[in-house]
């Protein structure tokens, strides 16, 4: 399944390379002494602000700032009287609340009413049934990230074909061409991100150990440029770290299906010294499996600032550091891209928002940059100095 997606990795990867190299030679052998080992923060300062990932048809990514508007385009765009649509993959988690909060917080300045957001729960199937409830209301603008390619290319084509202004955040459905059936896809850097939680996971082991992926076991484009930032950057930059497991979750139950694969692990591997997980709710059920292990040494790195993993960051517990997107601006970006287009601007097929690595000195900062909003006081009261 992993050989036959749609991804673009090569080319990251080789300037990722030179990247590193800026810091010393990649490949070098790790220091003993943990103190004296700055190879991932000399990489990590020398990706600052980069994008790697390219569109899911190797397209070149363009900066949020291309979908901007003008004082006179957002008067033009409130004088239309449109509506739009939210058509989530699955909802209830941190970063799906921020990417709607941004939509509608957006929408609302630019006079566009919301007239539905849904929740498939990940079911190809019920995203199916939602893309048609939803188009019974008429709307101008569905915004949406699709569960599943393949499954659900018809519906969104239906909707193309209706004339609604489609916008995607990171999956594009099967088949659909960009500035024909939909105007853009909207991402954060998920290789990058991959590649920044990968240069924290080495600062914490001080570049040597052994490590287990749990990836996202479905034809799920921002997961897989995850995985493959991750392994690449590990492999080509960190030789005495040692991949000795991999395996992948379907879900829906993420966090249940990591913490059985880090149970399993634990056991076989009792000296591993940390697990990669995909995204943070995967990572809480790797946390819970190393509690029930009397693990809370492993070393855990993973991507996307939820809750909980950013109050273990705040204690200084277990999660490492993370690559971090900024979904509240992703929902603000795609706001503004379906705006543009019911303008007819000419816009760019691809945009993408640079990774954000956190660690336990940021994480307060890194929430008010992810989420528009102070910490919450469970995470500012969990801080260890």
């Amino acid at each position: 399944m992993r050989s036959t997606m749609k991804w673009a990795a090569a080319a990251a990867v080789a300037t990722l390379g030179l990247a590193a190299c800026s810091s010393g030679e990649a490949g070098a052998t790790a220091p003993t002494d943990g103190s004296e080992f700055t190879q991932a923060d000399e990489a990590l300062a020398a990706i600052e602000g980069q994008v790697f990932s390219k569109g899911p048809s190797g397209e070149e990514p363009s900066e949020a700032s291309a979908a901007e508007l003008t004082d006179d385009e957002i008067a033009q765009v409130r004088q239309l009287g449109a509506t739009a649509a939210i058509v989530m993959h699955y909802g209830g988690n941190d970063w799906a609340n921020a990417q709607i909060a941004g939509l509608q917080a957006r929408f609302e300045e630019l006079g566009i009413e919301v007239v539905a957001v849904t929740d498939a729960d990940f079911d190809p199937g019920q995203q199916v049934s939602d893309i048609e409830t939803v188009m019974a209301k008429d709307p101008d603008i569905i915004v949406s990230i699709p569960t599943d390619p393949v499954a659900t290319a018809s519906a969104y084509q239906a909707a193309a074909d209706a004339g609604i202004t489609l916008v995607f955040m990171d999956n594009v459905p099967d088949g659909m061409t960009a500035g024909e059936d939909y105007v853009s896809i909207v991402s954060a850097d998920n290789y990058g991100n991959g590649v920044v939680s990968a240069h924290l996971m080495a600062k914490a082991l001080a570049g040597e150990g052994a490590i287990g992926l749990i990836y996202h076991e479905a034809d799920f484009f921002v997961t897989q440029q995850r995985y493959d930032g991750f392994k690449a950057t590990i492999e080509s930059d960190y030789p005495s770290i040692e991949i000795v497991a991999e395996q992948g979750i379907a879900g829906p139950d993420f966090a249940g299906d990591a913490q059985a694969v880090a149970d399993a692990w634990l056991t076989r591997y009792p000296d591993l010294d940390g697990i990669w997980a995909v995204w943070d709710v995967p990572a809480e059920g790797v946390m819970a499996a190393a509690r029930s292990a009397a693990r809370t040494d492993l070393k855990i790195a993973t991507e996307d600032l939820g809750t909980n993993v950013a109050i273990a960051l705040a204690k200084d517990e277990m999660i490492v550091g993370l690559g971090a997107q900024v979904p509240y601006d992703q929902g603000v970006t795609e706001a503004n891209l379906a705006a543009g287009a019911l303008l007819g601007k000419d816009l760019p097929p691809y945009v993408a928002l640079s990774a954000l690595p956190v660690t336990h000195e940021n994480v307060l900062e890194a929430w008010t940059s992810v989420y528009h909003v102070d910490p919450p006081s469970e995470l500012t009261d969990s801080y260890a100095d």
